[in-house]
């Protein structure tokens, strides 16, 4: 008989905010992200954003007075603490750009089998915007919307 998995998968991603109710508005509108509740826990609001895909996984706005903005450093080089997945990156660059969010440059990996792009939230979290031939398939909730 074979052992269980230990893991299933990343639940997860923490991101934390100053302000949970503007950043909350914030990546509903820009992000496609959809509230699913917001409570108290341990003497801070935490807010459940989830994603329109049907497996991906849920980020938790967690509301703090310490403004330490996330990213990591790789090579001495700003990296960003997580990265979405785009079906259309081009439409994402330009719907982000339009609407006012700083967008750095896009960039294609290889000869086209990658792309991204960086940018910050309203907070200075450093995000990514990706896609690639790689990235997996996946469906849509329904009635998410």
């Amino acid at each position: 008989m074979s052992k269980p998995f230990s893991f299933l998968r990343i639940g997860y991603v923490y991101v934390p905010t100053t302000r949970i109710d503007e950043s909350v508005a914030w990546y509903t509108e820009h992000l496609d992200f959809k509230l699913m509740n917001k409570f108290e826990d341990r003497g801070s609001l935490l807010a459940v954003l989830h994603h329109p895909h049907l497996n991906s996984i849920a980020l938790l706005l967690i509301e703090t007075r310490d403004e330490r903005p996330l990213e990591i450093s790789r090579n001495g080089n700003p990296f960003p603490i997580m990265a979405l997945n785009c079906a259309d990156i081009e439409y994402t660059y330009d719907k982000l750009k339009s609407a006012g969010v700083a967008v750095e440059d896009l960039h294609t990996l290889g000869e086209g089998e990658a792309k991204y792009f960086y940018f910050r939230d309203p907070e200075g979290n450093l995000l990514e915007a990706a896609w690639s031939k790689w990235d997996p398939q996946d469906q849509i909730k329904e009635n998410f919307k």
